[in-house]
């Protein structure tokens, strides 16, 4: 799967990636999005696949592209035989967030990119559009710290794992309301709180490397970018965990006002999910024999620079993260736009 997607996978992002980047800053987060989704789209239906969105922009009702359960790839046209041997043909689950973080891109504020994940027919949990309790962490404390732990428990032992004290320790967490005592309960126990706006998933990724100030990931975001982020952090070797959430007034969210916990209860019944309190391992998120993650950034961030435009191009910078050949690639790209071609180093 990498040898023959591995390179579509990053044109995929960049593509969304640069056409996001196009309305940074212009306070348009649906265009940001919109135009993103398009570019991915757009791109993977040149790959000699049959591909399969399970995490998208939502329903078919409400998203017209990349809608869950949507096909996309060169195998899925009507005239596909004529391209593709059954025998040889590959068919991949594909969760993806064309512009993740939009508001940040809309604002011009650090950490949007572009992002998917990929494993074959499967491999990738369907994640309901709900709400998901997280925890990310290093790959020293993997199978240590656990989400049904309090706050103040994880973070000592992430603090014994890392040979550093509690204080030393930075910990993303988003800024709702939801978390106003997560956040306390983090500061009284002595380590710093670094509160972002939206983007979980660099978030997340962040604490499986080094140098990134990143040491844990807490509270509640949304699902399917759970998925999403333990596709990579499975691939890296780091710690993540997520449990749904379905009691409103935990998310203490506007979109779920009207919502209740057994209406919300109801509704995973239907999507056959039968232990609501599951705890989900990065293992169990992306439980594909092999999977794949790339992410293109949109503006700068912690681990990526963001879109840079000069006249005649544009220089991109995406992340490529195997569970086949166990690597974690940064990939610098120049795009040349007019011709004679222009090319910018910095």
């Amino acid at each position: 799967m990498e040898s023959t997607l591995g390179l579509e996978i990053i044109e995929v992002v960049e593509r969304a990636a640069v056409a996001s980047a196009r309305w940074m800053g212009k306070g348009d987060k649906d265009m940001a999005d919109e135009v993103a989704v398009e570019a991915m789209r757009e791109r993977m239906n040149d790959i000699h696949m049959r591909g399969r969105i399970v995490i998208g922009e939502g329903e078919r009702d409400d998203a017209p592209m990349l809608y869950i359960g949507e096909e996309v790839g060169i195998c899925t046209r009507p005239d596909a035989k004529e391209f593709c041997n059954p025998e040889e043909l590959l068919e991949i689950d594909i969760a993806v967030d064309p512009c993740e973080g939009t508001n940040l891109c809309a604002y011009g504020q650090p950490g949007s990119m572009a992002v998917l994940a990929i494993s074959e027919k499967g491999g990738l949990f369907n994640a309901p559009d709900f709400y998901m309790k997280k925890l990310a962490a290093p790959s020293a404390a993997k199978g240590k710290v656990d989400i049904r732990k309090s706050a103040t428990e994880n973070l000592k032992i992430i603090a014994e794992c890392l040979d550093r004290s509690i204080d030393e320790l930075v910990v993303v967490v988003m800024k709702r309301d939801r978390h106003t005592e997560l956040i306390q309960e983090i500061r009284e126990v002595g380590a710093r709180v670094k509160l972002i706006s939206d983007g979980d998933v660099s978030a997340a990724i962040s604490c499986a490397f080094s140098g990134t100030n990143t040491h844990a990931l807490m509270g509640i975001g949304a699902a399917p970018e759970g998925v999403i982020s333990a596709a990579a952090m499975r691939c890296l070797g780091g710690h993540f965990q997520g449990q749904l959430v379905y009691d409103p007034a935990v998310v203490k969210t506007k979109e779920w006002a009207n919502m209740t916990k057994e209406g919300n209860l109801k509704r995973l019944e239907e999507m056959n999910i039968t232990d609501p309190d599951k705890v989900y391992e990065a293992e169990e998120l992306a439980s594909g024999e092999t999977v794949l993650f790339a992410a293109c950034g949109i503006t700068a961030g912690m681990l990526m620079d963001g879109v840079r435009f000069f006249h005649g191009g544009a220089r991109t910078q995406s992340l490529v993260i195997s569970s086949q050949s166990k690597t974690a690639r940064f990939v610098d790209t120049i795009h040349m736009t007019d011709s004679p071609p222009k090319l910018q180093l910095r």
